[in-house]
Order: C-alpha cells, then sequence, then structure tokens
C-alpha cells in the first residue's frame, strides 16, 4: 500500500434520490479527495431497474453503473464548481418498500480490494451493518468510522407497536455498532447513545446555496429588498418529517396567524392526507409538488418554517440559513448546531411558534458573515469531521487483524466477547441476508454467488 490513507466512504443511497445520504457522503468524498495525501473511494448501492423505477425521481434510470457514475459526478460538479478526484464504485442493493431504504445484499466490503482495506467510513452504520453477513468491518479495515445520519428510534416510535420496536431497535444499533465501528461521529445529540461515540456535525452546505446568500447580502448592502416571499417549508411529505407537527400548530393558532401564507413543498407517500388537511384551515396553506431546494422559486422567500424534530441535523435548515433566510425551529437537539446562527429563532411551544413566526415575517434577516459562512460550508465540516474522526493523529497506531479470518487475534476478556457477540451476529444474519443474482454481481465486479461458495474457506472467512 502507498503511503496516501485510502478512505473508503460507504453510504445507503445515491442520487438521484436526493436524500441526505445521498448528497452528504457525495460532498465529503469530492472535499476529503482535495487533499492529494489521500485516496478515497465512494461506495453506493446500485439497484436494479425495476427499484430505479420506485426510488428515483422524473422518471430517471440507468442502463448500467458508468451511466450513473457520471451523472452523479456531473451533478456534483456543477454545484462544487471543480472536478473531483475521487472514485465510485458499487455494492448490489434493493429497495425495502416496508422498510422505505435501500439494502445491501451480500458482503460489501468486497468492494474494496484487501490491498486499498484503510480507512473505512460508514454512513448510516447501524443500516449497514443490521444485515451485513460478511467480513468483519474491524477486521477488514484498519479504521472504521460511523457517521449516524437518521434517528431511527424516532421514526419506529410513530409505527404500530412502536414503543416496543424502538426498545428492541435501540439495543439493535449498539450492538452492531459496537461490533463494526471503532469511532462513532454522531450528528447531534437527537441520535442516541453509541459505543465510542461523539457529538459532531460533520455535514456541510451545498455551495450554490452560500453563493445565493451572499447575492442577498449584496443585495442587502446596495438597498435593495432581498426577500420578498413570505413563509415556506420544504422536505418529503410524509407526516413523519414535520407536517404533522405544522399542520397542528397552524390549526391551533388560526386566529393568532390571520392573514399568513405558507407554501408547502413535498413529495411523498402521504401527499394527498397532507393536501387534504391543508385545505380544512382558514390560514391559505397551499401544497406545491417537490422540487429541488436550490430551485430559483425559493430564493425569495424569507421564513423557512421546520418544525420536525425526527431529523438529526436537517440539510433543508442549513441550506435555508446558508442562503440568508430567518429559520424558525423546533428548540431541539437536532437543532443545535444552528443556534449559533442569528437568523435561527427557537421555539419551546405553540405560543412561542407564534411569537417567532411573527417576528420573522416582521424583521429582515442579519446578513451572514464571512464567518458564518464559513462555518456552514463543506471545508469547515471536514475539518471537523477531521478532528472528530482523529484520522491523521491515530490511525498510524491502529494494528489492523487478518482480514481474511472472522475471529481477531486478541486474547484478552473484552476481545473474545466481542469476537462471540460478531459470530452470533454472523449466524443471524446468514438467515436474514439476501444475496445478489449473478446479474447484479456482474455488473457491480464481484464475484458470482456460484463462485464465492465453491470458492468459501473451511474457516469463518469475511
Amino acid at each position: 500500500m502507498d503511503k496516501k490513507q485510502h478512505i473508503a466512504i460507504f453510504t445507503t443511497a445515491s442520487l438521484p434520490w436526493l436524500t441526505g445520504t445521498a448528497v452528504n457522503p457525495l460532498f465529503r468524498a469530492a472535499y476529503l479527495a482535495k487533499d492529494d495525501q489521500r485516496k478515497v473511494t465512494l461506495v453506493i448501492p446500485w439497484l436494479k431497474l425495476k427499484d430505479q423505477e420506485h426510488v428515483y425521481p422524473n422518471n430517471i434510470t440507468f442502463d448500467s453503473p458508468s451511466e450513473q457514475e457520471n451523472y452523479v459526478l456531473q451533478w456534483l460538479e456543477e454545484r462544487t464548481g471543480f472536478k473531483s478526484n475521487f472514485t465510485i464504485r458499487f455494492y448490489p442493493g434493493r429497495f425495502s418498500i416496508h422498510k422505505r431504504s435501500i439494502l445491501a445484499l451480500g458482503d460489501i466490503t468486497e468492494i474494496i480490494p484487501d490491498e486499498e482495506a484503510d480507512i473505512a467510513v460508514l454512513e448510516e452504520p447501524e443500516h449497514l451493518t443490521w444485515y451485513h453477513h460478511g467480513k468483519r468491518w474491524k477486521l477488514k479495515f484498519r479504521l472504521v468510522i460511523g457517521i449516524v445520519h437518521t434517528n431511527y428510534i424516532e421514526y419506529v416510535k410513530r409505527e404500530k407497536n412502536g414503543t416496543l420496536q424502538a426498545f428492541l431497535l435501540k439495543y439493535m444499533n449498539n450492538w452492531v455498532v459496537d461490533i463494526y465501528c471503532h469511532r462513532v461521529i454522531r450528528l447531534s445529540a437527537a441520535t442516541q447513545e453509541l459505543p465510542r461515540s461523539v457529538v459532531c456535525n460533520v455535514h456541510g452546505v451545498n455551495p450554490r446555496f452560500l453563493d445565493v446568500g451572499m447575492k442577498k447580502r449584496e443585495q442587502h448592502e446596495n438597498g435593495i429588498q432581498p426577500f420578498t416571499k413570505g413563509a415556506y417549508y420544504i422536505g418529503k411529505m410524509v407526516w413523519s418529517k414535520g407536517y404533522r407537527e405544522l399542520l397542528n400548530l397552524l390549526h391551533d393558532n388560526q386566529k393568532e396567524l390571520t392573514g399568513l401564507d405558507v407554501d408547502l413543498y413535498g413529495t411523498g407517500e402521504d401527499s394527498d392526507q397532507v393536501e387534504e388537511e391543508a385545505e380544512k384551515l382558514e390560514i391559505t396553506v397551499k401544497v406545491h409538488p417537490g422540487r429541488d431546494h436550490g430551485d430559483p422559486l425559493f430564493h425569495d422567500y424569507k421564513v423557512f418554517l421546520n418544525p420536525s424534530t425526527t431529523d438529526v441535523v436537517c440539510t433543508t435548515t442549513a441550506e435555508a440559513l446558508a442562503m440568508g433566510k430567518i429559520v424558525v425551529c423546533a428548540n431541539h437537539p437536532s437543532n443545535d448546531f444552528f443556534k449559533q446562527f442569528p437568523n435561527c429563532r427557537v421555539y419551546d411551544d405553540s405560543k412561542g411558534f407564534v411569537k417567532e413566526t411573527c417576528k420573522a415575517l416582521q424583521d429582515q434577516p442579519a446578513p451572514l458573515t464571512d464567518e458564518q459562512r464559513h462555518e456552514l460550508s463543506w471545508e469547515a465540516a471536514t475539518e471537523r469531521f477531521l478532528n472528530s474522526a482523529h484520522l491523521d493523529n491515530t490511525v498510524k497506531k491502529l494494528v489492523k487483524k487478518p482480514s481474511k479470518l472472522y475471529m481477531s487475534t486478541s486474547f484478552s476478556f473484552k476481545g473474545n466477547l466481542q469476537d462471540a457477540s460478531a459470530l452470533a451476529h454472523y449466524v443471524g444474519t446468514g438467515f436474514m441476508n439476501k444475496e445478489p443474482d449473478e446479474e447484479q454481481c456482474k455488473v457491480v465486479g464481484l464475484s458470482t454467488p456460484k463462485m464465492k461458495k465453491a470458492n468459501r474457506s473451511r474457516k469463518w472467512s469475511f
């Protein structure tokens, strides 16, 4: 292996699905790769056509991984303004309608050759390891960093038998993260406590939004009214993404908010129900199809309303602040990072929501300073990531274990206990993990299931 750090970033989604786990790891790869001392690989799911049609918007589909790779890199370059110096590889995946997410098929650690296996970054480590049936991540890679994006506990609480599901999921998450990660970065304290974890927002904002904020600052300095529209909200249109909370707040305070107009933008499973509930209000609430938040349509809105408490760190809130808007959001751990910005207005209850919303509509947003712009940028987010992960300080002190063996070489009680725990997970997932078919393996460049079976070692190999 050469002297460069080899960083493999594994994530659970890809463009054109504009979800946080598709967008943020993509920017992370681009900005980490700006340092020539790092070789960065982004590993994303490849879906069959049927799943692509279900997941990707606007009827966008791809016939090959290379076609999707070109789409992803072009999208990225249009937003960063520079050509990225990292590699994209694909693992076979499938879309689970029940879980509304993409699940990996087979052992995705095989995507990275052993000679390149140095540092792994698992975006959503619990998601990537729930059903993992393959090599132990901590044996394959010298250092494994997990980045927790999603508050799964909060989501499952809202489902049938939610309390029991949340209880079980909490322990499952702790179990798999302890087995597979050396360190964990939680984007905010809204997520559950996990072994060897720290809280740090290591996400930045698409530079396009900061450019909009700069233009708004220039307009303000030149005496031009920067914002000519009122309040809006944007997000996937499912009740759990804040729509229930927002419509309840508007319903309960219709008299106090007389004259308020709110535009909602989103597409999702609950779109029809959201529109139906909005029509019942005396306040004017218009429901529109989802659009890219960077669309010029949103530039002139002054106030972004976001009552969601299921997010870990809301990407659209960061984008709204970057564009120079006032954000009205709940006093919740997911919003702690944003409280440092003058344009972030938090509320504790229904009365506070009315007060902050009315005040925001009357006020003019404070123009972003250069320091505030930097704090929202991906340059700053990358610095925070490196400081939290300690890649430069401690990576050389970790000893990589033989990747072909399932069990570690540790003779300590703690090490043996973790080996036993990992073995239990490996055996259990053997009944649940689905293998990719021959076509998927061929497309992403993996050995076919038949070849794997023929070459399988008698040892517990990953």
